[in-house]
């Protein structure tokens, strides 16, 4: 089995989620009594990911609980994400970005099926969710079966899902056009995914399909107690 690897984007100060991110980190809301990230890191390691990178910024020092629990796990401080976009996460994770088959993964997931690792993926792809009907989040827009472009806002497509997969050859690609983005000033507050979307002449992805709630995005406090009435005893709501 070729090896794998898992970068995980656990920076972001979660601002849509206040209170509670006030004195928790989003990834480590808990859902069910489970934090966010750790149902991401247990479908990695069950899907034979070998090394998982987590990058952290706001409230770091929380995070150190993670290579306590899972071995497997190096954090990564990203020193730049309260003035960049996750750009600045994907490169903070530049030296191991290329180094094997890669999961690229947000933090703030519930992932309720962890065999959506398990596909048996042989070409560089995002994870995506059909929706019908107007959508203005990230979607992809398709041609002859691949990616012809990233953006925001779209009718009847495919929308992000906040994983993605490379392939070692294509993850060379990412990070050499990461660092080169990075390093213009007018390019460095993209989001990653921009820089995907300006290069897919050299990255070929295509979408591999979730269905619904195999992956649930969890973006504000209603959205979580929706889910899970429980999580209001943590951090700030409980005061």
């Amino acid at each position: 089995m070729d090896r794998k690897i898992g970068i995980i984007m656990a920076a972001g100060i979660g601002s849509r989620m206040r209170p509670i991110t006030e004195t928790i980190p989003k990834p480590l809301v808990k859902v069910f009594g489970k934090p966010l990230i750790e149902t991401v890191i247990d479908g990695l390691l069950a899907a034979g990911v070998g090394d998982i990178y987590v990058v952290v910024g706001y409230l770091k020092e929380s995070f150190a609980v993670l290579p306590k629990k899972y071995p497997q796990i190096k954090l990564v401080d990203n020193n730049d994400y309260l003035e960049k976009n996750n750009i600045s996460s994907i490169y903070a994770a530049k030296d191991v970005l290329g180094t094997a088959d890669c999961f690229i993964c947000e933090a703030d997931l519930l992932i309720s099926d962890s065999s959506i690792f398990m596909k048996n993926l042989d070409e560089s792809c995002y994870f995506g969710k059909m929706v019908m009907g107007n959508s203005d989040d990230w979607v992809f827009e398709l041609e002859d079966d691949y990616i012809s472009r990233v953006k925001k806002g779209g009718q009847d497509t495919y929308n992000m899902v906040g994983i993605s997969y490379f392939t070692k050859s294509d993850s060379l690609v990412l990070r050499d056009k990461i660092v080169e983005a990075y390093g213009q000033e007018e390019s460095s507050d993209l989001f990653w995914d921009e820089v995907v979307d300006a290069n897919l002449q050299e990255l070929r992805l295509r979408v591999e399909p979730v269905e619904e709630g195999q992956i649930v995005e969890i973006d504000t406090v209603e959205e979580l107690l929706a889910i899970d009435p429980g999580a209001a005893l943590q951090g700030k709501l409980a005061d």
